[in-house]
């Protein structure tokens, strides 16, 4: 068959649909990690590039100078001088500055300078801000391969409490990774990268680069006692915020065994530096061994404050058993905290305005707390002080009438139940009853009171402990018992024990000679 015979059908009927092209998925989140990583690296030197920016709005005509270059320098200066108890000093850091700013503009005035340093050192902390930070939006893909933007939070210098009562300046791991040019880098490995390429430095006589990694040596010092700091820290805020159970233990066992790494080498890198300064050849001049004693001060600076670190992890172990105990046996808080949002915002947003209103008085007239009251005045103070005392009555002044209000009788059992029920039980001394007995009489004596044989039954029940010394010491004559010997009580009210009721007899020559004695 030629293909001029094949019809329409035909050709439709012997073609193979191909499937549509389908865009291949976007990688993983484990295959976009990297360049979420190079993302928030861009992130964190933003706000230093936005310095230039920003510069032209400043009043005046500060174009020559260069942002960028003095933030670094602030950054540099805070890590440096902050210790891991405290931070750097605002007004130290401010005047280390000036130099290098005034270099860049030698013709301008200090005022200048000073005020440029600050203004940078502020947009660093991002002063007016609500948190005092800085955020970036980059995308990465999802497990799905859907494009999600996600926010990044960071800081790069902030403001701490001293424990002398200042406010101290802290740099934060972006800012020391901007001043290495890299993040989320493993501290311990970085350290070690760092300081073998600073014996190999040290060793072939490049000094100049050596310097830079000594100081990128001591960046990833400070981090590394940040991050110890950070977690004793959130320890004593709460220990169950932090897994002291085998993340931190693993962390300061390590730690530990990293600082006697360090120590070890730094030591060594110190002697092979002493030995290239004092060994220097004269052709190499006097830079030489400068830049050879400027790295012995910065290997010392890193030996200090690993002997620091050392000393903080040995004390990590004791502060978390004392935070736990101090913790775990604090009064708990008196009340909760009033949730705002939950208790009255949402539920006043539906309401009507008129009824909303009342609400918020309310609570703001509250939780405005005491108004202050007015200043006192001299003129005031003066007719206190100098008017005559009022006179006082002699008896002093007179008591208020109290108000009284008559109690009113809830008695069960009225005064003439109480009379008849002593005349059933006024028994002869050598005559008891039973307790049946005296019932039977109470309904046969009063068959109108059906409540007296319940008075009988309860004075017989009392009389079963009767208050002997009671009624020894106030004189009475005579005292009603009862007692039990074992016989059931047949009633048709009453259950138990056919108590056995008498009349006992006092001493009554006992009694007066006891009241005799006693006056």
């Amino acid at each position: 068959m030629s293909v001029a015979a094949l019809s329409v059908a035909d050709v439709n009927e012997h073609v193979v649909t191909r499937p549509p092209v389908r865009p291949t998925p976007a990688p993983g989140p484990a295959a976009d990690e990297g360049l979420a990583r190079r993302l928030r690296a861009l992130a964190c030197t933003a706000p230093l590039h936005d310095l230039d920016v920003r510069k032209a709005n400043l009043a005046g005509e500060y174009g020559t100078y260069a942002m960028a270059e003095v933030a670094l320098a602030a950054i540099d200066l805070v890590t440096l001088h902050m210790d891991f108890d405290t931070g750097a000093d605002h007004e130290e850091i401010v005047a280390r500055l000036l130099p290098r700013v005034a270099a860049q503009a030698p013709d301008r005035t200090a005022a200048e300078h000073e005020r440029v340093a600050r203004w940078v050192l502020e947009n660093l902390i991002n002063v007016g801000s609500v948190d005092r930070g800085f955020r970036a939006v980059y995308g990465t893909f999802g497990p799905d391969g859907a494009y999600v933007r996600r926010d990044y939070d960071f800081k790069l210098v902030e403001e701490v409490p001293g424990p002398g009562g200042g406010v101290y300046l802290r740099t934060t791991d972006e800012a020391v990774n901007v001043l290495v040019g890299a993040l989320d880098t493993d501290v311990t490995s970085a350290q070690i990268a760092a300081e073998v390429k600073l014996e190999v430095l040290i060793s072939r006589g490049r000094l100049a680069d050596a310097q830079l990694a000594a100081e990128q040596a001591r960046y990833r010092t400070v981090q590394y006692a940040e991050t110890l700091r950070r977690t004793l820290d959130a320890t004593r805020r709460d220990v169950r915020a932090v897994d002291w159970l085998s993340t931190v233990p693993d962390m300061i066992t390590e730690a530990l065994d990293h600082v006697a790494d360090r120590y070890r080498h730094e030591n060594a890198i110190l002697t092979n530096i002493r030995k290239a300064r004092d060994e220097a050849a004269a052709e190499r001049g006097p830079d030489h061994k400068r830049r050879a004693a400027e790295l012995v001060d910065i290997v010392k600076d890193c030996i200090r404050r690993h002997t620091q670190l050392q000393s903080r992890l040995l004390e990590a172990g004791p502060l978390f058993r004392a935070e736990q105990d101090r913790q775990a046996f604090a009064t708990p808080a008196a009340r909760a905290g009033v949730d705002l949002y939950g208790q009255l915002v949402a539920p006043l947003l539906p309401l009507p305005l008129e009824d909303a209103v009342r609400v918020t008085d309310a609570f703001f007239a509250h939780g405005a707390g005491l108004r202050t009251p007015g200043a006192v005045r001299v003129a005031d103070l003066v007719e206190v002080l100098l008017a005559p005392p009022a006179p006082r009555e002699h008896l002093g002044a007179e008591m208020p009438a109290p108000d009284l209000v008559v109690t009113p009788d809830d008695s069960r059992f009225s005064g003439e139940q109480f009379d008849a029920a002593a005349e059933l039980l006024e028994l002869p001394p050598d005559a008891p009853r039973r307790l049946s007995g005296l019932l039977a009489d109470a309904r046969a004596r009063h068959p109108d009171d059906p409540e007296l044989p319940y008075l009988i039954a309860l004075l017989a029940v009392h009389a079963a402990s009767p208050s002997v010394g009671t009624a020894y010491r106030q004189g009475e004559q005579r005292l009603l018992f009862a007692a039990d010997d074992g016989t059931e009580l047949d009633d048709p009210e009453f259950g138990g024990a056919d108590l056995v009721v008498g009349t006992a007899l006092l001493d009554a020559a006992g009694m007066a000679a006891d009241r005799t004695e006693a006056a």
